[in-house]
């Protein structure tokens, strides 16, 4: 019994040991690389995506935005919508970028976003690729 006591301890202590030699100090700060794809044209929904985005780069991230399908009517919803225009503007403001679906742009008929650009499936795969952290809206 003593034996097993012994060995527990021992494992215990090897076992632990390498996560506290790895945990960050807590003064230290990471940031990370933020992707965000908003498929909704839901007015909450997209105006929290923002206040995400917004406070994310309050934090240091990096963070990048993707319009799919309905998301791209963001670019009209913001004519409407001070809210929606304020957040945007932020992200934008703040170094953050705003892309859209050029397919999807097309199909509504926005030839000339004013608050994303053109984008591809490409650009899209690429923010999925290189981003740490990729969340839907």
């Amino acid at each position: 019994m003593k034996k097993h006591f012994i060995l527990l301890a021992f494992m215990a202590c090897v076992f632990t040991s390498g996560s506290y030699a790895k945990s960050p100090a807590p003064d230290s700060v990471s940031h990370t690389s933020i992707g965000m794809v908003i498929y909704s044209n839901d007015t909450e929904t997209v105006w929290n995506a923002l206040r995400l985005a917004n406070y994310s780069k309050n934090q240091g991230d990096t963070v990048k935005i993707f319009l799919l399908g309905k998301g791209v009517e963001l670019d009209s919803m913001v004519k409407t919508n001070t809210d929606l225009k304020e957040q945007a503007d932020k992200v934008l403001d703040n170094g953050g970028s705003i892309l859209g679906c050029g397919t999807c742009l097309r199909s509504r008929n926005n030839k000339e976003p004013q608050v994303c650009t053109y984008s591809s499936l490409a650009d899209l795969y690429a923010l999925i690729r290189k981003n740490k952290i990729v969340l839907t809206f």
